[in-house]
């Protein structure tokens, strides 16, 4: 959590733009199992759960679901904080983002419910689309 904290006071991720009336919530949906654009997934939300203490939801979906499950291996660490995207994900949790994967990640792969993570849940759509409707809650796709 130290180099991400060192990366974040460097400056190494985007600031997101905040308006003080309005405190904006971010959701990010990483699909993608390239490290290098996941690590960037989490870079911009660490930025915004540790910088400027925005409320973070990941959703983690087909390829970026196995991020959620114990038994698949991280991908060697990225350059230059040397953190896989699965270290990257878990300061995410300890900083307080919701992490969960999409309603239909399980049924259609191999893993159950038991094979996550510790903390990271399986995502309800009318939750996530309730949540996507709201005028403060901005959007990454990754």
């Amino acid at each position: 959590m130290k180099k991400l904290a060192l990366a974040i006071a460097l400056g190494l991720s985007c600031a997101l733009p905040l308006h003080a009336e309005t405190p904006a919530e971010l959701l990010v949906t990483v699909n993608t199992g390239n490290p290098q654009t996941q690590g960037m997934a989490f870079a911009l939300a660490s930025r915004a759960v540790f910088g400027e203490k925005v409320a973070v939801r990941v959703l983690l979906c087909s390829e970026g679901g196995k991020l959620a499950i114990k038994s698949v291996a991280p991908v060697a660490p990225l350059k230059p904080l040397n953190l896989t995207p699965n270290d990257m994900l878990r300061d995410l949790m300890k900083g307080g983002a919701k992490v969960q994967v999409c309603a239909i990640f399980l049924p259609n792969s191999e893993w159950k419910p038991a094979d996550l993570v510790d903390g990271i849940t399986v995502a309800n759509p009318g939750e996530i689309a309730a949540h996507l409707l709201k005028p403060q809650v901005k959007t990454l796709t990754f």
